[in-house]
């Protein structure tokens, strides 16, 4: 497949399993585990929305990789590997909150953030309707419309960002906030990485920033952003919980000047 098939391809696949994670929603969401602590939550339909996307894929490409949230690694043969977050936004999902999404990417070379290229992506929020795709070299698109980081930010810039859900981290996280509110017109935290990456390549926020996303929270969010003319960067990805930055040029730039500036 060429990347434009394989990004059609993500795209189908996002809005069959965002019918299905709707549907599930309205049925009642039940609590199937807790992940990292108790607030990280795992309901039934992020496993079964996850299921979906695997057997599609299998059936479509049985020789690819996979990698999900929930199910973990799988090497293919082809050099290929999906990466899936079946629904991001697991919180706002069982509160009835709409900023959930399914993040799809198909990516290229060893399933690692340092090293993999990004080939094709899709997020789709199914509550609010919107589908986003992005296919390298191609640009990234919402229903049609090529979307275009901000390049202009005369009265500050918006951001968005999210917290982890270790309660340890959090006071880490706050200090990151005062940091750059420096150079914030304000800040959002929406609950979906995903979305605040499509929103970002949309132009509905200027920067993002955030500490301890996994693979599957951001791939396809980063394709977005980057054929939307963004820059993304994990400013230190040797360690535990790497921050992710991501921005037009000049907001990426002065984030991680913000971030990475000495404390005294």
């Amino acid at each position: 497949m060429t990347a434009v098939e394989l990004g059609a391809l993500a795209a189908e696949i996002a809005r069959e399993a965002g019918d299905l994670a709707r549907r599930r929603r309205s049925e009642g969401v039940a609590l199937a585990a807790t992940k990292s602590t108790l607030a990280d939550i795992v309901t039934e339909a992020d496993r079964e929305v996850e299921q979906l996307i695997r057997e599609r894929l299998q059936v479509e490409l049985p020789d690819d990789g996979f990698l999900g949230e929930e199910t973990g690694a799988e090497r293919g043969s082809s050099g290929r590997t999906w990466v899936v977050d079946p629904i991001d936004g697991t919180v706002n999902y069982a509160y009835g909150i709409p900023g959930y999404s399914i993040s799809i990417a198909v990516v290229e070379g060893e399933p690692d953030p340092e090293r993999w290229q990004n080939l094709a992506a899709a997020v789709y929020a199914p509550a609010l309707g919107e589908l986003f795709t992005a296919v390298r070299d191609e640009g990234a698109w919402l229903d049609g419309t090529r979307l275009a980081v901000n390049t202009e930010t005369p009265a500050g810039a918006l951001l968005g960002t999210g917290f982890g859900y270790d309660p340890s981290t959090h006071d880490g996280d706050l200090a990151t906030v005062r940091r750059v509110m420096a150079m914030a017109r304000d800040v959002r935290r929406m609950g979906s990485a995903a979305i605040d990456l499509a929103y970002l390549a949309a132009g509905r926020l200027d920067g993002f920033f955030e500490r301890g996303l996994k693979p599957w929270d951001f791939a396809a969010g980063a394709l977005l952003v980057e054929e939307a003319g963004g820059v993304v960067t994990r400013l230190d990805p040797g360690v535990d919980r790497p921050m992710l930055v991501a921005g037009g040029p000049d907001v990426h730039r002065r984030l991680c000047e913000l971030i990475t500036e000495p404390r005294g």
